[in-house]
């Protein structure tokens, strides 16, 4: 995965993760490599990570540990997440939804622990807008969804128009195989701007 991403997508978690803020949550953390790329206060201690493979889990906390990370990280399910409604002023979670089972219950899931006005960020690897990529991306997925429930083709950024979020920064590159989107759903938004 790192040399994929040092050719493919190398600016794409430091970007993203600089947006996070207050208390903050990464779905399907891995092996913690988003840690270094989060903001000073969220690493001082406003972090939880989730993650449900205990082998990635324990590289993680090594990682947390290593960076002087301050950071939560515990087991759990991204399609139930064992946490209360609006706890989190900032949801994120890279490049881990095209294994998730059932990535729209994780991603309402994302959206139900987001506080009034939270930022859901989001990035991964898409059905690519060149139609050769598309192709080899289905054939792939011949044999990576029954092996590995690996799937090339989602877009996560679908599930979030359809649900009516507030898309405030999107952006697709290398031939639209890496998406990532900065979003809100409106109902916060609208609930937070009559709390002013």
């Amino acid at each position: 995965m790192a040399a994929a991403e040092r050719r493919m997508f190398p600016d794409v978690r430091p970007r993203l993760c600089a947006l996070a803020y207050g208390d903050t949550l990464e779905v399907a953390v891995g092996t913690g490599l988003n840690l270094p790329h989060y903001p000073a206060g969220v690493r001082a201690g406003r972090l939880t990570g989730i993650e449900w493979s205990p082998g990635m889990l324990d590289v993680a906390r090594r990682r947390a540990l290593d960076l002087g990370v301050d950071a939560d990280l515990r087991a759990g399910d991204a399609q139930a997440l064992d946490l209360p409604d609006a706890s989190y002023d900032t949801v994120v979670c890279t490049f881990s939804l095209c294994a998730i089972t059932d990535h729209e219950a994780a991603l309402a899931e994302m959206v139900r622990v987001l506080r009034p006005g939270g930022l859901l960020l989001l990035a991964d690897h898409v059905e690519s807008t060149a139609w050769p990529i598309r192709v080899a991306q289905a054939a792939a997925e011949i044999v990576s969804v029954p092996l590995q429930g690996e799937h090339f083709r989602r877009r996560p950024m679908v599930w979030v128009e359809e649900n009516d979020l507030l898309v405030e920064q999107h952006e697709r590159s290398r031939r639209g195989v890496i998406e990532w989107v900065v979003a809100r759903p409106r109902n916060e938004e609208r609930s937070t701007e009559r709390a002013r």
